[in-house]
């Protein structure tokens, strides 16, 4: 059976809680903030048996819904780019040591829109590491100011070299004390488009959301903690259809002739249903994913928000 397709870890627990499966291992923590609409889900995955029902690693995963995300009012940004830097210290192992080294990748394909969050995010940051190198901490108000290093490794069909290797290889010459990477994620819901922002500490696994699997890059892998940021920007077109079938069934089964259509259908659980679109749409669009259209003003809006909270994060000051 074919799995919806999801990067978020907040919409597997859903998915399972939906199929009323007993979840052992997971717990689930929330909070939201009235005044800036910003809701916050932390998932925890604290068991093997646990991150094998999710589909994901053991760890933490922290997920900011904010509706003010899809609008270009800078105020509401600026208040998820506070509550981002706040999960982000949180998460930063040793951030208090005197030198902190941050290396931060903007993973993704700058040419296609929809992927280039992480390339966009790395030229709003603010970078140190070389400022520090030739005048000392001098060169900042603050003599703990990290060393903030950043790197756009593009995908493997330009380079012709896994993205995982790259970064080995930077990491094994500079030595950070961590790696934030950045990317672009698939959504199970087309309503958290460019609405929501996960932050993990289990690194990522490019490409796993739209079937483009890539080596993961992780702690075991680097050799050291590896946080990841990504918003979804894309949802495969399957789950729109699915979806809209699910309501439109609803909305007929008020008819007692179609009756029997919605009982048929609804005895189906999610991955059969899934497996009945896919076939009907093959093979023209089984494989489509869909964006909003208007990704491009959104991935810049975006990708501003998140520099800023890393900004915040590591400097304490905007972009």
């Amino acid at each position: 059976m074919n799995q919806v397709r999801t990067d978020l870890a907040l919409e597997e627990n859903e998915r399972i809680q939906e199929k009323q499966e007993e979840t052992k291992g997971v717990r689930v923590e929330e909070s939201y903030i009235e005044k800036d609409d910003i809701r916050i889900t932390t998932v925890h995955i604290e068991t093997e048996n646990a991150a094998k029902q999710m589909g994901k690693p053991k760890g933490v995963y922290v997920t900011l819904e904010a509706s003010a995300m899809s609008q270009p009012d800078e105020r509401g940004h600026r208040e998820v780019s506070i509550q981002l830097s706040e999960v982000l210290k949180k998460m930063i192992p040793d951030k208090n040591k005197e030198k902190l080294s941050v290396l931060i990748a903007g993973l993704g394909n700058r040419m296609v829109t929809p992927d280039a969050l992480g390339p966009q995010t790395v030229d709003h940051l603010c970078i140190t590491r070389h400022m520090i190198k030739e005048f000392g901490h001098y060169a900042y108000e603050d003599p703990d100011t990290p060393y903030i290093s950043s790197i756009v490794p593009g995908v493997m069909g330009q380079t012709g070299m896994e993205t995982v290797e790259i970064i080995q290889g930077i990491v094994e010459n500079i030595k950070p004390d961590v790696l934030i990477v950045i990317d672009a994620l698939a959504a199970r819901s087309a309503r958290r488009l460019g609405r929501t922002i996960q932050i993990t500490d289990t690194g990522i696994n490019p490409g796993s959301g739209v079937g483009n699997h890539r080596n993961s890059i992780t702690r075991d892998t680097i050799g050291i903690p590896v946080i990841a940021i990504g918003i979804p920007t894309v949802v495969e077109a399957v789950t729109i259809v699915n979806d809209s079938m699910s309501s439109l069934v609803d909305a007929l089964a008020e008819s007692e002739s179609m009756r029997v259509l919605s009982s048929s259908w609804n005895a189906l659980n999610e991955a059969e249903q899934k497996d009945l679109v896919r076939e009907l749409l093959s093979p023209q669009l089984n494989n489509m994913f869909v964006t909003p259209k208007d990704i491009d003003a959104s991935i810049n809006q975006m990708s501003f928000t998140v520099a800023e909270g890393l900004n915040m994060a590591f400097l304490g000051q905007v972009s």
